[in-house]
């Protein structure tokens, strides 16, 4: 295991707003507890926590959005990689939060039928909701699983498609969830570090002040608006005693509990804040994301 470099641990975000507390790993170094996760995600890679087999479903840009939905359905999957017969790549993802935008910006009425559900293709529906080139944030097999959470907490995505460099093909579509189960597969081979014992407010996972919630006596389309808007992944449905009582409700954000559980573990327990990437840690240059 080579010295983790002595550089600032965490960075500025992507708003330019500089963190009142920048902590070097020299000054968190005299906790041992700090970085035995993090070290763990650095010295396995994403290869290590692909299942030796999984279900995954492939869309072309071509296909119609309606049918699209339909087929993860009926997979029982949440997303699926999009690939572009012209680029001859894979140039993105389809996802449900796909379909509850397409639902919320062409509803009108229970009367009145979504045309543009029933006719757009994935293609149309990328020009119109993308409006500009969205590059495909992917991931290789031999990169590591620090450099996977990394990708995933910085563009603030779900899923992270693994591709193989070599043929172009997606062999995965790793997750939080999937790397948390990873995690727990080994556990037991881990030191357990302190800050586990902490109480969940402590590590700041989820919301506890400004919880969208909606009531049971609300319509399916109130709830696509609250999800659109609210940017959550998640809604407590509450009755008028529930909803007078928000201090005991707790919900994941936008980019969810699993996203916030991954960084607290790596990090120490300690700020919710992406860190740095010291790229002389790490020596795989092809990793894309």
């Amino acid at each position: 295991m080579e010295p983790l470099a002595e550089v600032p641990l965490f960075e500025m975000d992507q708003d330019g707003e500089e963190e009142q507390r920048v902590l070097s790993t020299k000054s968190r170094g005299t906790d041992p507890d700090t970085f035995i996760y993090m070290n763990f995600m650095k010295s396995h890679c994403c290869y290590d926590a692909m299942p030796t087999s999984s279900k995954l479903v492939i869309f072309d840009t071509t296909l119609q959005v309606k049918k699209a939905f339909f087929a993860l359905v009926a997979n029982g999957v949440r997303a699926a990689p999009l690939w572009d017969n012209k680029l001859k790549c894979f140039v993105g993802m389809l996802t449900i939060t796909d379909f509850i935008n397409i639902l919320h910006r062409y509803y009108k009425s229970p009367l009145v039928q979504i045309y543009e559900l029933e006719e757009h293709k994935i293609e149309t529906w990328r020009e119109i909701y993308l409006q500009c080139s969205n590059r495909l944030i992917s991931i290789t097999p031999d990169c590591s699983l620090f450099d996977a959470i990394y990708s995933l907490l910085k563009n603030k995505i779900h899923r992270l498609p693994v591709i193989d460099p070599a043929s172009g093909n997606v062999l995965h579509i790793l997750t939080h969830k999937r790397i948390l189960k990873f995690l727990h597969i080994f556990r037991s081979k881990i030191p357990k570090p302190r800050f586990l014992q902490k109480r969940i407010n402590e590590v700041a996972i989820g919301t506890f002040k400004q919880i969208a919630t909606v009531q049971e006596s609300a319509s399916v389309f109130d709830a696509l608006t609250i999800f659109v808007e609210r940017r959550v992944s998640a809604l407590p449905v509450v009755n008028e005693q529930e909803l007078s009582r928000p201090e005991e409700l707790q919900q994941p954000e936008h980019d969810d509990a699993g996203s916030h559980l991954l960084q607290s573990l790596l990090y120490g327990g300690g700020p919710q804040v992406l860190p740095s990437r010291n790229t002389g840690d790490h020596h795989r240059p092809h990793c894309q994301g």
